[in-house]
């Protein structure tokens, strides 16, 4: 990469930024006079001021780091099942026709399912503790992940697994060599995707059980208090945030590690 080339890069990422940072701040304006002018109640939503110190001060409560520490916990658990099943399965139905025919019709079948639909059976089979969040979460993200596997090795380029066969490579060695290097960039994308739809599982299951430990157990339970309002919507933030430092700690590591995939080559995000 050029300097030139580099520099363009970096300004276009430091005005994205800027802009995402402008967006943020008018948003955070318009809630803020909504809530003083008196054109929405207080009890509905307080000024976004209050909500801000809210959320800051609970950065120091002990308590409420360790459910944000259960929440995450039950994340990063769910993703790295999702991972370590999908990304094989995805390698197996991608490389051998066969297989990816055989279990079309029960991918098809099961992929429309909702997470939040299950909860009621995993509840009833797992319990209401973590194990539940962390099967509904892993339930959910083997879908992109897996996926984005099977699409990732129909991209691999014909003519690299045509000269690996020619130089007596078998089919393992193919995969290996040609069709995973390829599908990497593409299994990036779908572990970045599945994690972001991981944390709203783990919070919203948290929130549907209403009890135990975790972020979305205490805005469930700041919901039903009187004058929880505040309470909730802070906790909305740190799961905002949390999202927010996922999805941008894994999009660095992407840029990083695959610079000539196509949507890095000329990404400012």
């Amino acid at each position: 990469m050029s300097p030139a080339t580099a520099r363009r890069k970096r300004t276009g990422r430091a005005r994205d930024a800027l802009l995402g940072a402008v967006g943020a701040l008018v948003a955070f304006a318009a809630c803020e006079a909504l809530s003083r002018s008196g054109m929405v109640r207080r009890a509905y939503l307080p000024p976004a001021s209050e909500v801000l110190v809210r959320a800051v001060e609970l950065g120091g409560d002990t308590a409420f780091l360790n459910g944000v520490g259960a929440t995450l916990e039950a994340w990063a658990t769910g993703l790295a099942l999702a991972c370590a099943l999908a990304i094989p399965l995805g390698l197996l139905l991608g490389s051998v026709p066969a297989a990816g025919q055989a279990a079309r019709v029960l991918i098809e079948f099961l992929r429309p399912v909702p997470s939040v639909a299950l909860i009621p059976l995993v509840s009833l089979l797992l319990g209401a503790g973590s194990e539940t969040t962390i099967a509904l979460v892993t339930y959910a993200c083997v879908w992109p992940v897996l996926f984005n596997t099977v699409y990732g090795l129909g991209e691999t380029d014909p003519q690299a697994k045509d000269t690996l066969r020619a130089f007596g490579f078998g089919r393992l060695a193919v995969l290996l060599r040609a069709g995973l290097p390829s599908a990497a960039p593409f299994i990036a994308a779908g572990v970045r995707i599945a994690a972001a739809t991981a944390l709203i599982l783990a919070v919203a299951g948290e929130i549907l059980a209403g009890f135990g430990e975790g972020l979305g157990t205490f805005i469930a339970q700041a919901g039903m208090a009187t004058d929880g309002t505040r309470d909730v919507l802070a906790g909305v933030v740190w799961a905002g945030a949390l999202g927010l430092v996922v999805n941008l700690a894994l999009t660095a590591v992407e840029r990083r590690l695959f610079p000539w995939a196509p949507e890095h080559r000329g990404s400012r995000i």
